[in-house]
């Protein structure tokens, strides 16, 4: 009987160092789940969104793996991301932390931030705008004015500002060294981005972590853990399983 029990509490660790590898293996090589903690990425992203981040998307580094182990450089099955694309990554300065942005520029471009205006490689990036926009962040709801974006190559995104004149309107111009992509908030007035080089700066390469896919589920945060009965309308129900563009 003794071996019975023995043989049972065996096979349920098993079991659970199975599932646990099972689920490190999905998580590194698939999709990672990632929360919106921040307003940087509004009106595409919202503050207490969930969403799912392909692995594959641009190949594999150390930071594809849990607590980025340092056991290989570079990046395996390795691809460029695409400009417009809105990707995670680890921090340059700090690795432990994961960012989400925006990539807005590739190897060799230039890009600079006129009056509010992005261009690349020395052309406006036409945007056209679409009518105000109450913005829910970290702080009080504002009203901010929204755009859309046209960047080259067709592909068209939601932007918001608050004026033409912030700090981070009007920028030098930079270009992007190889290996290297230049990312912003959608959320052009309050998003801490490749902008400011002290703070993010470029982005190598190898520190993309993965491409946002699509959101699995959203919470406003109007209700507390212990209220269950209002957890229902907590749930922004219109964002669950929208893609992420």
């Amino acid at each position: 009987m003794a071996k019975k029990k023995s043989g049972g509490w065996l096979e349920s660790v098993k079991t659970i160092v199975y599932a646990a590898l099972i689920a490190i293996g999905i998580r590194t090589v698939a999709f990672e789940p990632f929360n919106i903690p921040s307003g940087s990425m509004i009106p595409t992203l919202l503050v207490g969104d969930y969403l799912f981040v392909s692995k594959f998307s641009y190949g594999y580094s150390r930071h594809s793996m849990p607590f980025s182990p340092n056991l290989f450089s570079g990046r395996i099955l390795g691809s460029m991301p695409q400009r417009g694309d809105v990707a995670v990554f680890k921090l340059p300065r700090d690795t432990s932390q994961d960012y989400i942005k925006r990539i807005v520029g590739l190897p060799g471009d230039t890009i600079q931030v006129r009056q509010g205006v992005l261009h690349i490689n020395g052309q406006p990036v036409r945007r056209e705008r679409l009518g105000p926009f109450v913005a829910e962040g970290d702080g009080p709801r504002i009203t901010v004015q929204q755009f859309r974006e046209f960047l080259p190559g067709g592909r068209a995104h939601l932007i918001v500002e608050q004026s033409d004149d912030a700090p981070l309107d009007n920028t030098p111009e930079f270009t992007v060294p190889d290996g290297h992509v230049f990312a912003m908030g959608d959320n052009r007035d309050n998003s801490l981005d490749s902008r400011v080089p002290s703070a993010v700066g470029m982005i190598p390469v190898e520190n993309l972590v993965g491409r946002a896919e699509f959101i699995f589920f959203s919470v406003d945060g109007s209700a507390r853990l212990w209220e269950v009965w209002a957890w229902p309308m907590a749930i922004r129900w219109s964002r669950l399983f929208s893609a992420v563009r």
